[in-house]
């Protein structure tokens, strides 16, 4: 199919239309529409948690009422105004991570470095998989007091870096890795789990009964509940057996916030220009559950000494159990958050433009990213409303980009597709 649209009592037999549209939309158009409302679905998610801490934009509120008219109507048919419509929810969205990372600093404090435990305590156990920092507090504080331990999952992991989230007793680490290890990782713990936003798997029979969602998630077969009183949850977890004491095989860092990376800023420098750290690179984004994903960890392998590297995001998770080292006490791998905190690394790369006061493209820095839905199409756009250019992109493209987006991305943002690691690195640093 070049396209597929079922907009409108015109749809081709009333099924769809494939090859263009009865309307007179292109293929192209259709699909740009597409890209227009994954887009839409990630800044929703940022401002969804926003709110929920009491954080708003008229704004940002006001852009998404225009992109969705623009989207889920057949108002507009001029693919160059949904490409300059694209930028402008990349900045959009770029306002709206800005908007949620003040919302979290002034809730929960400004991340600092954190070691978190990846073993279990003897105890009674909950596992939070998600994004939502507010439900993950409100539980936090209602098993103060119990022998009821709370362990993050894949994109909660950062919450370990916040100081307020830290100075409860029974957040005990992290288990498991990327969001897709879920089914595994909750069918062998006997755990109640609390299941917060997106990236949330329908389960298997063997844990539904002791799974929950609130806030946004729903899943079939599973309690939802509403609003903060998560005492099912926790009661669900007193009736399960308690976890045996099993200690770390390696530790996790995170909480490396812009405030972090700014008191080394100086440091940074001066290795840069002394030639210890030659090169920046961004590796992380949204993991995918594919053996290509294996190239980012081979890629950050492969990386020689003298780079640093900042990630993010679930896929952080396919680099941030190995023991990279530092430069000088500079810790080579920097683990900036969530994936709405791409602000965090954004604020860096402009930091370290200030620093050698050279446009961003100039930096030695690029960034290698995994894309998995439709948070990671907000990003992206973001970055290229940016003028960033250079981007490696991977493990696939989103299915909606055909060859016309394609050379538009390649031929105004120099968008790169991923390929083998080392012939990437060599690209990359003229070896």
């Amino acid at each position: 199919m070049d396209m597929f649209c079922y907009m409108c009592s015109q749809a081709l037999n009333n099924e769809g239309c494939v090859r263009a549209g009865v309307c007179g939309k292109s293929p192209l158009v259709t699909r740009l529409q597409d890209n227009l409302v994954y887009i839409l679905d990630g800044i929703s998610a940022y401002y969804y948690h926003a709110r929920e801490l009491g954080y708003k934009d008229e704004e940002i509120a006001s852009f998404l009422s225009k992109g969705l008219y623009s989207t889920l109507t057949n108002v507009n048919f001029d693919p160059e105004s949904y490409v300059q419509l694209a930028l402008e929810a990349g900045m959009m969205n770029l306002r709206v991570m800005k908007l949620l990372k003040k919302a979290h600093i002034e809730t929960y404090g400004e991340p600092v470095p954190a070691e978190v435990e990846t073993g279990t305590k003897k105890g009674h156990a909950i596992i939070v998989t998600g994004h939502n920092l507010k439900a993950l507090e409100e539980l936090l504080k209602q098993v103060e007091g119990t022998n009821v331990y709370v362990y993050t999952h894949s994109e909660m992991l950062p919450a370990h870096g916040y100081p307020v989230l830290r100075k409860y007793r029974n957040l005990a680490g992290n288990l498991g890795a990327a969001w897709y290890d879920q089914k595994m990782l909750f069918d062998e713990i006997p755990a109640a789990i609390l299941g917060t936003s997106n990236c949330v798997l329908l389960p298997k029979e063997s844990y539904r009964n002791r799974m929950f969602t609130t806030s946004i998630a729903r899943l079939p077969g599973v309690t939802h509940i509403d609003g903060y009183d998560y005492s099912p949850v926790i009661e669900k977890a007193l009736s399960l057996p308690e976890l045996e004491e099993k200690p770390s095989t390696y530790k996790l860092t995170t909480g490396y916030s812009t405030g972090v990376v700014a008191s080394i800023a100086d440091k940074i420098k001066a290795l840069v220009e002394s030639g210890k750290i030659r090169h920046f690179f961004v590796i992380g984004g949204c993991d995918t559950p594919t053996q290509k994903g294996n190239y980012y960890r081979e890629f950050a392998k492969k990386l020689p000494e003298d780079t640093v590297i900042i990630t993010l995001a679930c896929g952080k998770y396919r680099i941030n159990d190995i023991n990279f080292g530092t430069i000088d006490g500079v810790p080579r791998l920097l683990d900036v958050g969530q994936c709405n905190d791409t602000i965090v690394a954004i604020e860096i790369a402009e930091a370290l433009s200030k620093l050698f006061d050279k446009p961003i493209n100039d930096l030695p820095l690029t960034l290698v990213l995994t894309w998995m839905e439709q948070k990671a199409v907000a990003i992206l756009w973001t970055l290229l409303a940016l003028g960033i250019k250079g981007i490696y992109i991977g493990p696939v493209l989103p299915a909606w980009v055909n060859q016309d987006i394609l050379n538009v991305l390649q031929s105004n943002y120099d968008l790169r597709l991923i390929s083998d690691p080392e012939n990437d690195i060599k690209a990359i640093l003229k070896a």
